[in-house]
Order: structure tokens, then sequence, then C-alpha cells
């Protein structure tokens, strides 16, 4: 887990600062040049960045000594316009230099906002997963990072930035974790251990309380399975609330496709299909530590999707919690199963705002690539969500919900199908046609659909490339941020 103390000082005491100091260069038409006031000290017009080959790119870094002692540098390209780029820049710093045990960082920043984003950035980037390497090198070392500014920060907004890598870390320490030890009942375990907190309630349901419930979906997603399904459900409920989000998640621990097998080169990597049930609850964790005046739910839809002879079969029939039928056509397209039994619980409370999460379809990373979130929903849940991942340097991508698409899911025997196969049309947009159909309506009055938006992050929520900017290799606990963001958003929000 990272354990990083910030600390933050003005201009005046650099002289008192620990540490390898960090500056930043600027990519300029001849040669990189240092920015900042930094590079007016007699010690550092010395530097000759171009003996050193430094470009300044962004996100490039150097080593070099001068009469001040060792100095890093690190490239901001164009410069730092924007809190994003300073959190990549951060991110970028927190790489190349975490064999530091301190190191202090004087970067030209404009706002709060920026100084922030810079501290993020180094933060996110201190993990590794090393469970299961018998011998490694561990290259964090870092444990103190002073930053030189002399805009004001206050303590809770680094104690917010704390939550939210204890947080992420968590999410990837689970996703990481391969599905021989992560299966439903000791995923549903470990994050009901860490929701031990102030007004936060968990319950977790086991196949007897699930067929009780008639949570018919993840049973027939889990049936194939010597390893029973769960559902767990994380309620934090502060006294101050007027807010209520409800959080859906997909918790598929590992993904073989069921009867409907996946070839060899799909089945790797789908311990990671769990991503979406392990973020909900770790951003409701995160809330909960933060104290935030908004009451939030959380339903992790937990299954473990095997083929078996007792596994659901393609064309069986599941008739959910509020009677609706759906033909099974391909178990592979188990997520939106277990979705819908959490769509269904969670429109029956009645909330603001249903958001669900899931590593739902390939076809996300076919439209987005390896970086976006597809984002869907309706036209008053879009916009709260796309100004949450804003605020919280994430990226999140506004996908259609076209209504003749619905066309793709009609069932000779039941009231839809979960996949057409063969038919690979808007395959994204179909997945999320399909998770609409659960979402309640207001009221028995009043039958408009309950605020509702759904994120697939198939291909955001594991980066199997290089690490860039604050984002590392392998589960990238991405969208804690952007929950944790709208939850703020919601919770300051006047009730209409």
């Amino acid at each position: 887990m990272t354990s990083i103390t910030f600390k933050i000082a003005n201009s005046g005491t650099k002289s008192k600062t620990a540490g390898l100091l960090v500056l930043a260069a600027q990519k300029d038409d001849k040669a990189a040049k240092l920015i900042g006031d930094q590079s007016k000290h007699p010690a550092f017009k010395q530097l000759d960045l171009k003996a050193l080959n430094f470009s300044g790119n962004a996100e490039t870094s150097t080593r070099t000594n001068s009469s001040a002692g060792v100095i890093g540098i690190i490239g901001t390209g164009s410069g730092i316009k924007s809190p994003a780029d300073a959190r990549n820049i951060g991110g970028a710093i927190g790489r190349a230099f975490k064999d530091q045990k301190a190191f202090t960082v004087d970067i030209p920043l404009a706002s709060v906002e920026e100084v922030l984003a810079l501290i993020e950035g180094i933060s996110f980037v201190q993990y590794e997963f090393t469970k299961y390497k018998s011998s490694f090198s561990n290259t964090i070392q870092t444990s103190e990072v002073t930053v030189i500014t002399d805009i004001k920060i206050q303590a809770n907004e680094l104690k917010r930035i704390k939550v939210l890598t204890e947080a992420m870390d968590a999410t990837r320490d689970l996703v990481n974790t391969p599905g021989n030890d992560l299966f439903p009942a000791k995923l549903a375990e470990l994050v009901a251990a860490q929701a031990k907190l102030p007004n936060v309630k968990v319950e977790v349901w086991d196949e007897r309380r699930l067929a009780k419930e008639k949570c018919h979906g993840i049973l027939a997603v889990g049936q194939g399975s010597v390893r029973g399904p769960r559902l767990v459900k994380i309620s934090y409920s502060p006294p101050n609330a007027k807010t209520h989000l409800a959080l859906v998640g997909k918790g598929i621990t590992f993904d073989t496709g069921g009867i409907s097998l996946k070839p060899k080169t799909g089945i790797l990597g789908m311990k990671y299909d769990m991503a979406g049930a392990a973020t909900v609850g770790e951003a409701t964790i995160a809330i909960a530590r933060l104290g935030l005046p908004i009451k939030v739910t959380a339903f992790l839809c937990i299954a473990e999707n095997m083929p078996s002879g007792s596994a659901t079969r393609p064309n069986d029939v599941v008739t959910f919690r509020n009677g609706k039928t759906i033909e099974i056509t391909n178990t592979d397209a188990e997520g939106r199963i277990v979705l819908a039994d959490g769509l269904i619980l969670a429109s029956e409370l009645k909330p603001d705002l249903i958001v669900d999460l899931a590593t739902l379809t390939g076809a996300a990373s076919i439209a987005l690539g390896n970086r976006y979130t597809g984002l869907m929903g309706d036209d008053d849940s879009v916009p709260a969500l796309q100004s949450a991942a804003a605020k919280a340097g994430e990226l999140v991508w506004h996908m259609p919900l076209p209504e003749e698409l619905l066309e793709l899911l009609k069932s000779d025997v039941a009231d839809m199908m979960n996949s057409r196969v063969g038919n690979t049309s808007g395959s994204m947009l179909v997945g999320g046609l399909f998770l609409r159909e659960f979402v309640g309506s207001k009221s028995s009055k009043d039958k408009t659909r309950l605020n509702w938006a759904h994120l697939d992050f198939a291909t955001a929520a594991n980066n199997d490339l290089a690490p860039y900017g604050s984002t590392v290799k392998g589960a990238t606990g991405s969208m804690i941020r952007t929950l944790v963001a709208l939850a703020e958003q919601l919770g300051t929000k006047p009730k209409k």
C-alpha cells in the first residue's frame, strides 16, 4: 500500500528541504530549457541540457550533478497548462525517482488544482503487485516528498489524495489477484472486512439468500462453478445526507465464457472481470472514509462463470426478480445478467441516481481504444458523470443508446435475449440498452425511468501496455476518482 508523507514548503524554505531536487524543463525549438525560479539560480545556470542530450519531451527524465547537489529533471513538453498536465508530470516524477527515499519538487504551478494534481500523480504510481513473486527488487523507496509552492494547500486536501490512493491500491490488489485465490466468497469477505466504518452497514448474500431474494441472474451465471456466487450490499448512510447514489458493479471473479467457452487468447486476463465490483466497493468505502454528506448503496454482483454439467445452457430462460424473462443465448454475455439483479435491487430503493460499472464488452476497446471508458445513460445523468470524470482527470466518452438496436434483443420465447449471437452491430451499445431495461421507474404513479448511467471500462480497468501519465501497468484503479468526485458533486447539490 502506498504510504508517502507529502509536505508543502514555500519558496523561502528551499534550503531546508531534503533529498534529490526535481526541476522541470520545457521543450524548445533549439534545446530544452529549465522553467521556473530555479532556472535563475547560479548553480542551475551552469546546466547544459543540450550536453545531457535532454529533449524536454513530456514525461522524459534525467539526473545530473550540480554545485547544489544531485538534481533530477523532468520534461514537460510544451509546459504545464492544466491539472491534467500536472497529474501526468507528477506520474512521470513518481516513476522516475521512486528509488529515492525523499525528494523535493520545485516546478512552477499556477493553481491549487495543479498542485494537487501533481501530488496525485506522484502518489498514484507508487504501486507494485509483488504478492506472488518469490524474489523481487522493490524499486519503491519513496516515503517523503516535499513540494515547493507558495500556493496554500489544506490538510484535508492531502487527506483526500491519501484516501483516493489507498482506494485505488486496494482495488488494484483485488483485480490483480488470480481467480484461484479470489473467488466470489473471498472477494465478498475482503471487501466486507474493509467496510467496518462509521455509518456503514454490510450484507453478504450467499446462494440461499440469493434464491430467497429471487436474484436468479447471479445464480444462473454462478451455477456452473463449485464456488458459489455472492452479492455484497454496502450501505453508507450519514445522518446529514440529502441525496442517494446507488452503485452497481460486475464481479465475475473469473470468466471462462461458460458453455459459450472463450478461445484460448480471449480467456487470458479474465481475472480482471470483477473490476467493476471491486471499484464500486472501494469507492463506497472511500466515500465513507471522507465522510461525504451523501447516502450511497453499493451492490457487488459476484459470480464465477465456469462450464460444467450444472452450468447454464444457451437457450435457457431466466426469470428475474421484477418478473422480466431473459433467454440466455450467449453465456459469455454474463456480466449484464448479474448486473440486472443489482439494477433491480438498486431501483427498488428509488435513489437519485444509479450508476453501474463493468468490464462489459470487448467492443469497448474496438470503439474507444485502451484509455477511454464508454459512458451511456439518460440526459440528466451523463453530464454529471462527464463533470465528475473531468474533475478526476479520467477519460470518458459519451456513447449513444440507439433505440433501433433493441430489435437485436427480441426473443421468440422470452421478453428478451441477452445477446444476438453472430451480429456484432453496436455491441457495446446493445449491452447498455440491455441494462437500461432493468432500471425501474421513479414511482408507481410516475413511470419515468430513474436517473441512470452505465460505464463500460473493459479496457481502461487494465493497462497491459507500458505505464503512462499517472496510470500504472496492470490493474489501474480506474473510475475510483470519478465515483468519489460524483459523490462530492451530488452531496453538495441542492435536491430538487
